[in-house]
């Protein structure tokens, strides 16, 4: 078995929502070029999806909708669905890229269930906004609704799903909303200020499944340390009493300081300290069994190629220093295309991922929300919410 692979073919990059849209791909192709440059995915297993089949895709969508998605193009008429809208604009062979985003999220969980690599990860998947009967927030379809579903029938009744985007992880958390085999973390910026404006601590789960969905809203401007305190106070406990059998994470990084779509303040050091997180719980709860997607993230230059990158490195255990330069070769690529980009020198921010573990006494507005958090669901797993060592 190999310990880790990667999911990646440049067809996935025909998920293209065209024009001016923030959603494009190209933050994908120059994330896989600036691996490659720095020598992360040599020798490395990399994974050819094919597209998820209609069976597959039922698993988080209605017949209605997959036959919507495919006339779309074709149609003259309003569909419907949430298709057609400004942020999920219909485009050629629609159903056809979204299918291979969800096969290759799909195929990822595919060889952890059959023991064909440990950890996997897929810079493509991630579009956790779609819903059952319609698309949302630059999502068509839920490629981690469908991977997580596949793996509740193919051996495993406890997934834990993490979810690191600046946008609450809505479709994921309404896919499994009564079902206590899945446990739904998602740590982004309040729904107060932010699209999709759900995810506020008090949404626990229904139907005999309360306390299996933690929302942790954090206030807009949260630095590295103020999300990793939140972080730390919430999903290793939980984790630990879940005790999952697989860790499926998203890792959109549109929380970055200079992300032009939100409003927290996180560095690309602080998404590499988040990785390696996931990693260590993964090690401790699920004997290495983590599958990684992507998700959001619209600096497409300077943010995503760069944290994504380290992204890969974690899974595969190829860390990288983040003050290794940048490497010729992709910068000159880079300004090929955009010759008068602003780029980074090294894989770092420098950014301070020092935090103080909650229960120090101090009482911010990120306190605020982990306090929250913690009181909505740390006792229905059995977990005092007051005590700092729970």
């Amino acid at each position: 078995m190999s310990p880790s692979a990667v999911v990646w073919d440049p067809a996935l990059l025909a998920y293209d929502l065209g024009g001016e849209h923030p959603f494009n791909p190209v933050r994908l192709h120059l994330t896989i070029r600036l691996a490659t440059a720095l020598g992360i995915l040599d020798d490395v297993p990399v994974l050819c999806p094919e597209p998820a089949t209609e069976k597959d895709l039922y698993r988080a969508h209605s017949a209605d909708y997959l036959e919507a998605v495919k006339q779309a193009p074709m149609a003259s008429w309003d569909v419907g669905h949430g298709l057609g809208s400004d942020d999920n604009p219909i485009f050629t062979d629609m159903h056809d890229a979204a299918s291979l985003v969800v096969g290759s999220s799909l195929l990822g969980a595919q060889c952890i269930a059959e023991g064909r690599a440990r950890r996997v990860v897929n810079i493509a998947g991630g579009l956790h906004h779609a819903m059952r009967d319609r698309a949302s927030g630059f999502c068509i379809y839920n490629d981690c609704a469908v991977a997580i579903s596949w793996l509740l029938d193919h051996g495993y009744d406890r997934i834990a799903y993490v979810d690191t985007d600046v946008h609450h992880g809505d479709g994921v958390q309404a896919a499994f909303l009564g079902d206590p085999r899945v446990l739904t973390v998602s740590l982004h910026q309040h729904p107060f200020t932010l699209f999709p404006g759900t995810g506020y601590s008090g949404e626990i789960g229904t139907d005999g499944a309360e306390g299996s969905v933690v929302n942790v809203p954090l206030p807009p401007r949260t630095k590295d340390s103020g999300w990793l305190r939140a972080f730390h106070a919430v999903v290793p406990s939980l984790l630990a009493e879940f005790r999952p059998q697989v860790l499926v994470t998203q890792c959109g990084v549109d929380s970055h300081e200079e992300d032009p779509l939100a409003d927290l303040s996180l560095t690309v050091d602080g998404h590499r300290t988040i990785y390696r997180e996931l990693r260590r719980l993964a090690d401790t709860h699920t004997e290495g069994r983590w599958l990684a997607v992507g998700g959001g993230g619209y600096q497409l230059l300077r943010v995503v190629p760069r944290s994504w990158t380290h992204l890969i490195a974690t899974v595969l255990d190829r860390d990288i220093d983040p003050d290794t330069p940048l490497p010729a070769a992709w910068t000159d690529m880079v300004r090929e295309v955009a010759p008068h980009a602003d780029l980074p020198l090294t894989m770092s921010d420098g950014g301070d991922t020092g935090y103080s573990p909650w229960g120090d006494g101090l009482d911010d507005a990120v306190d605020i929300a982990i306090r929250d958090t913690r009181r909505a669901v740390f006792p229905l797993h059995g977990l005092d919410p007051d005590d700092p060592r729970d």
